[in-house]
């Protein structure tokens, strides 16, 4: 009879481990699903320009190259008026509503209508263009903290009424670019335009004279 007994608890013993080692691979399971479903199905790899040293990529790591080609995309996309500044602008606005902070564009929204109501868009076709020798340098792109950058943008501003000359100048924008966690099917980037820096615009011309008043 004790010998039964013996046996029966060391059976009920290893049965109770089964259960137990049952249990913990079904929270395994549990977890490990969990997981696999909170798990990003997609994330972003930002590719070196120069890749001919190679290169150790790391996700979300963007590098200065990149956020100033974002940047000068963008801006450019903004600024090109193919046809008629009065529709023109606001549908550029509206097109790249996914690149821009919901401030950035109620800037850009406030600036069409008050440009609109001065006359300054009608007829208007607005073409832009990088300055010559005044591309991506290291120094054109300043980190401000994980999520901000200052880039320094040149370029030479053109438009025309009708077929006339009525601008041509070269400028410099220094803009905000921050990350912008967004849908990726709508921004692939993970970046947007936040808005002008410092003072603002201002012609290279006035800021190449004061440079050298000071040289």
């Amino acid at each position: 009879m004790m010998r039964y007994q013996d046996l029966n608890s060391r059976l009920l013993a290893h049965i109770n481990t089964l259960r137990a080692v049952i249990a913990g691979l079904t929270l395994m399971l549990l977890l490990l699903g969990y997981a696999w479903h909170a798990a990003r199905s997609d994330i972003r790899i930002h590719i070196p320009p120069d890749l001919r040293s190679g290169a150790v990529v790391q996700a979300d790591d963007i590098a200065p190259a990149h956020v100033y080609a974002f940047a000068a995309y963008i801006f450019q996309q903004l600024n090109h008026w193919d046809s008629d500044g009065e529709t023109d602008y606001g549908q550029q606005i509206f097109r790249m509503a996914a690149y821009l902070t919901p401030d950035f564009r109620e800037y850009l929204s406030n600036d069409l209508a008050i440009r609109g109501k001065r006359g300054e868009l009608a007829g208007r076709v607005r073409s832009i263009q990088p300055v010559a020798g005044r591309g991506y340098e290291e120094r054109r792109v300043e980190l401000i903290d994980p999520h901000t950058w200052l880039v320094w943008l040149d370029f030479t501003i053109q438009e025309t009424v009708r077929g006339m000359d009525v601008k041509q100048v070269r400028i410099r924008y220094p803009l905000t670019v921050v990350r912008y966690d967004i849908d990726p099917e709508l921004n692939p980037w993970g970046l947007a335009l936040s808005g002008f820096a410092g003072d603002g615009p201002k012609r290279i011309d006035a800021l190449d004279k004061s440079e050298a008043s000071h040289e």
